[in-house]
């Protein structure tokens, strides 16, 4: 009787749960978006709750004494073009055509103009010479006695020590130098020059 009872229990199938109710494949999805987005929430905010924040350094400018200083004058780019068109208009009264340039108290060219008919050559001479002249603060004819004394002074680059340059002075200092080119001599280049400095003056 107690085998027979055994026998039953073990033979008798285990009795299942009941089954829960199947997801649609749509609810599927939605319950699967939610779950990641707040996956993603807790993750964002474990990261921002441990990363250190950002530091923002903002570097001093240095301040220089006023008497480390030193205040200079150039000539402005208007007053350049100006003595560059006087020095072009002179020259083509005279009957010649040339190129001119115009260089700030640094050397640099500001302005350069090339009369209809110039020589390829003059372009570069001109603002070779304006660069000469401001350097020495004279008119190149004068600087081209020096070489007597100093010959290496031609070894120097960017100069040209040939008649055609001019310095143009403020106060005694130079500020800007005239260079001009292409007219049959130095002299009549520097008359040419010196017609755009005294524009200037006008």
């Amino acid at each position: 009787m107690t085998d027979n009872a055994t026998t039953q229990m073990t033979d008798a199938p285990a009795a299942k749960a009941p089954a829960g109710k199947r997801l649609s494949p749509r609810a599927r999805i939605a319950t699967g978006a939610v779950a990641l987005t707040l996956l993603g929430a807790g993750t964002f905010g474990a990261v921002s709750a441990t990363a250190a924040p950002a530091r923002t350094t903002t570097a001093a400018a240095a301040t220089v004494d006023e008497s480390l200083t030193r205040t200079s004058t150039h000539l402005t780019l208007g007053a350049a073009t100006r003595a560059a068109r006087a020095a072009v208009d002179a020259a083509k009264k005279g009957g010649h055509a040339v190129s001119v340039a115009v260089v700030d108290r640094n050397g640099d060219t500001l302005v350069e103009l090339r009369g209809d008919g110039a020589g390829p050559q003059s372009y570069e001479s001109a603002g070779r010479k304006a660069f000469t002249a401001v350097s020495w603060n004279a008119p190149t004819s004068e600087l081209v006695k020096r070489l007597e004394q100093a010959p290496t002074l031609k070894d120097i680059p960017g100069t040209l020590f040939l008649a055609g340059g001019t310095p143009v002075q403020a106060e005694g200092a130079p500020i800007a130098g005239i260079g001009v080119a292409g007219a049959p001599s130095g002299a009549l280049d520097e008359q040419y020059a010196k017609a755009g400095a005294d524009a200037l003056g006008k």
